[in-house]
């Protein structure tokens, strides 16, 4: 899940199933762990029925958040999410044949936490990291 203001990863999850406990659920605790909520916000996805579930839906339930989906069959309304997964794949996953699952958690981790949040540049940001301009933001 991304921030849209600063592109930074907020909340993430892999798993073995499309199960939305494993997935959409597990990857939107963190990411109000990492980003609590203070105001009404918007949380945009695409139609998947990880999004669309009764288990995913109960999340919002009771705080301040409007959820908008994609109209059917069109990535353009998700495209900052289709970009990160293409750059996520072009500049970590094809470089790699992972041996296990956890192999590639480790991977997605690294690449998530350690990479893309805080070292890698975005012209959208004005050259900055994602942490860099939340910093930015803050001030």
């Amino acid at each position: 899940m991304l921030d849209l203001a600063d592109l930074k990863v907020v909340g993430w999850a892999l798993s073995e199933t499309m199960e939305a406990e494993a997935t959409s659920v597990a990857a939107w605790q963190m990411a109000v762990r990492n980003r609590p909520l203070f105001h009404s916000l918007w949380f945009h996805s695409d139609r998947g029925v990880q999004y669309a579930c009764s288990e995913f839906r109960e999340q919002l339930e009771g705080v301040p958040v409007v959820q908008s989906m994609s109209r059917k069959g069109n990535c353009w309304d998700n495209a900052v999410a289709e970009s990160f997964f293409k750059t996520m794949k072009t500049e970590m996953v094809y470089h790699y044949k992972f041996a296990t699952r956890q192999e590639a958690r480790l991977a997605v981790f690294e690449y998530i936490e350690s990479f893309y949040n805080r070292k890698r540049r975005h012209s959208a940001l004005r050259y900055l990291t994602p942490c860099q301009y939340e910093e930015w933001l803050y001030q």
